[in-house]
């Protein structure tokens, strides 16, 4: 697929990366000639320098033969206008963009192929906001992630001493839970991937993802670990877009606060949001953590758009008390230095942009693609199409299916029914299947399992 990407920064470089080593044809346009060569020297790609919106520069990058268009600029404005040149000019078919402001998102009539055509609106500050809401209903989740609108969830948890399957084998968990039923997709014990069988022993401190139907992620969770209290008080450092997204999605559930240093935001937060307490100061000032309870908050959240201040508040606030504290970087060197430690949990809005794109690049009938593990992991939603003369999938049963390795098949979303994968259950035609990928590099492998044979059409 010949694809056009609209900004090297750091959505845009990620997902160059991504989609290069898939074997598609990557061209990157961005004004700032040394960042396009920085990616050049590191990746299997084309650059070209000028203003993204520009029709001569998408005409130079090749918009009259490209199959999609994703704008990724820090503009708004120029991924608007870029998406209206490239289907005025180019008829591209495909135009991907990201919109930040909630004055455009609002206004629902303004995105279509009459008005400014725009196939797919990306909005990282309310992808951010979602993931945050899915970690606050579960607590001690380190990932919550939806799959079939809500029916399915993959979780991602941290086995802790004392819990029951802690030191069991994973046969041994429908034992415990008969009336569960649930699948340990992949486990991380110390980093490494580990790909579980019935006879797999889950150990202290392995990072473990299940997958299970909604009802169930809650009994789940408590066979691996001691189970956290529900989430009362909570303190959010930093009153940007996610800041105030996230509190006025939450404020009506839980006790809000929020510290931001800057007064003319806090006169705008003030106004905006009904029941948050607004606070101005630096998230960083131990006597402002000690004078709003720090060690009697459930979770710290440092959401500011500056990485190191963002660590630094959060390390000082767990150690001053907080229960749980929840790190936004932007920066992906940074996550693998941090998560674990003082942070309990760090999120990157790259990988979670990422996934959300890749759900309308990748080939197939994908709904949903989510990235895991910085990048390195994928758990995918496909729905099976055709009949067993035509797909390699439909009417088999798991057992028979030829899986690439490291790929394991979750669950099944059959209408309104969970059907979590063993051996003996068959793929239904427009069943929709979840898998878990330990290596993404094998998404091509699965996307040639699910293509239909030209018989069916």
């Amino acid at each position: 697929m010949k694809i056009l990407i609209l900004g090297a920064g750091q959505v845009g470089g990620t997902l160059a990366e991504n989609l290069a080593s898939e074997d598609n044809d990557i061209t990157v346009i961005d004004s700032d000639a040394d960042r396009l060569r920085e990616l050049g020297d590191r990746l299997d790609i084309n650059t070209v320098t000028g203003q993204a919106s520009h029709p001569n520069i998408i005409r130079k990058a090749g918009g009259e033969d490209t199959d999609m268009l994703i704008a990724v600029t820090n503009s708004d404005e120029i991924n608007m206008i870029a998406c209206q040149v490239a289907y005025t000019l180019f008829r591209i078919p495909k135009k991907i963009s990201r919109i930040r402001s909630t004055n455009y998102l609002a206004r629902s009539n303004l995105f279509a192929s009459d008005a400014i055509p725009i196939d797919v609106l990306i909005s990282p500050e309310q992808l951010v906001t979602n993931y945050i809401k899915q970690l606050l209903a579960f607590p001690g989740a380190l990932q919550v992630l939806d799959f079939a609108d809500g029916k399915a969830q993959l979780v991602g948890v941290k086995a802790y001493y004392g819990g029951p399957m802690v030191d069991q084998e994973l046969s041994q968990i429908r034992l415990h839970m008969p009336k569960m039923d649930t699948r340990v997709a992949a486990i991380y014990r110390k980093d490494r991937p580990i790909i579980p069988t019935g006879d797999t022993v889950i150990e202290a401190d392995d990072e473990v993802f299940f997958i299970a139907a909604r009802d169930h992620i809650v009994p789940v969770m408590s066979e691996l670990r001691r189970m956290d209290k529900p989430y009362k008080r909570i303190i959010i450092a930093g009153g940007g877009n996610i800041g105030e997204r996230l509190a006025e999605a939450i404020e009506s559930r839980y006790q809000v606060k929020i510290i931001e240093a800057n007064q003319d935001r806090c006169n705008v937060l003030s106004e905006s949001l009904n029941r948050s307490i607004i606070l101005q100061g630096h998230a960083s000032d131990k006597e402002l953590l000690l004078a709003e309870n720090i060690d009697s908050t459930d979770v710290f959240m440092a959401l500011t758009n500056d990485d190191e201040a963002n660590i630094m508040s959060s390390m000082l606030a767990k150690r001053l008390g907080a229960r749980k504290v929840i790190t936004l970087i932007t920066n992906p060197a940074y996550v693998d230095l941090v998560q674990g430690g003082d942070i309990d949990v760090a999120i990157s809005p790259q990988q979670i942009t990422i996934g959300s794109l890749l759900t309308y690049v990748r080939k197939g009938d994908m709904t949903n693609v989510h990235s895991l593990r910085r990048g390195a992991a994928e758990a995918i939603e496909i729905v099976a199409h055709g009949d067993s003369h035509t797909s390699k999938v439909v009417g088999k049963h798991l057992r028979d299916i030829d899986l690439p390795e490291g790929v394991t098949i979750g669950a099944i979303v059959r209408n309104e029914e969970v059907i979590i994968a063993h051996k003996h259950v068959i793929i239904e035609p427009d069943d929709h299947v979840i898998l878990f990928l330990i290596n993404k590099r094998q998404i091509k492998q699965v996307e040639k399992l699910f293509q239909v044979g030209f018989t069916f059409f």
